[in-house]
């Protein structure tokens, strides 16, 4: 058991959920950098960024991601953290965009995939461009894993130059067409890191729970939050983001790990 801190990041919105489904669902940037501090005074050392336009639906505008952006650092002092992603299907220039605001952190898929019924388009050409932009702003890079084959491509990118060598991994674990949330892929995966690797898992929906306390016990961290899972408990919708949050803060303190300041958060990611 590693009693090194534990950087909780938070994913309050997302690009596919709706206020039909998630009533609680931040929306507005008034609402998201709301989210955002209640997630941080909980414990959230990261906020993984998605935003909304007017009509509710995904969007990359660099004006909205400005705008949230703003709203959050008026409210607290975290790790933001955006989203290339966008939803399925967003052009590659969309998901360039909102990095000419120079965030601390964005993500970077490491792959196409089948995404539940849709495909999540991620060639070389587009994991490419997309590092690029990142090395250029020096903007660090979570490598986002659905499956195995995405983590044994990045020394292939390394050594190309395409990624840095310093980078965080984050295993999205779940989802449909992806890797299983078990215990046995997270140690697959963890197997075949060096020891000083940084890495979090995302578990989705009632995974999220099992994978965290496992991630936490197994000295890695954690994503929670609507995004992923939007259930407290089975057939009880979450009140918030921050309650999301405030789980894994309790947890890690039975299993004795500390929750880490924003200022560990960066340390231990090496953006100071």
């Amino acid at each position: 058991m590693t009693h090194s801190p534990l950087i909780i990041t938070c994913a309050p919105v997302g690009a596919e959920l709706t206020r039909d489904i998630c009533p609680g669902l931040p929306l507005s940037p008034a609402e998201i950098a709301l989210a955002a501090e209640e997630a941080v005074s909980a414990g959230a050392a990261i906020i993984h960024l998605h935003v909304r336009g007017k009509n509710g639906r995904p969007s990359q505008s660099i004006e909205i991601f400005d705008e949230v952006t703003k709203k959050i650092k008026e409210r607290c002092d975290c790790i933001i953290q955006y989203s290339t992603g966008g939803a399925v299907g967003s052009p590659l220039q969309k998901r360039l965009d909102p990095l000419v605001l120079d965030p601390e952190m964005a993500t970077l898929s490491m792959g196409t995939m089948n995404f539940g019924a849709e495909i999540y388009e991620n060639s070389q050409q587009t994991i490419t461009a997309l590092a690029a932009i990142m090395q250029e702003k020096n903007i660090s890079p979570e490598l986002e894993i659905f499956d195995l084959g995405m983590l044994e491509a990045v020394p292939q990118y390394i050594r190309n130059g395409v990624l840095p060598e310093n980078y965080h991994l984050d295993f999205v674990l779940g989802v449909p067409g992806g890797m299983a949330a078990t215990i046995s892929n997270l140690v697959l995966l963890t197997d075949r890191l060096d020891a000083d690797q940084t890495w979090t898992v995302a578990a989705l929906g009632r995974f999220q729970l099992p994978m965290t306390a496992h991630a936490i016990a197994m000295g890695g961290h954690v994503r929670v939050g609507f995004e992923d899972n939007i259930y407290f408990r089975r057939g009880e919708l979450a009140g918030s983001n921050g309650q999301l949050v405030a789980r894994v803060t309790r947890l890690a303190g039975e299993l004795e790990r500390p929750v880490a300041t924003v200022a560990e958060a960066r340390d231990i990611l090496g953006l100071v």
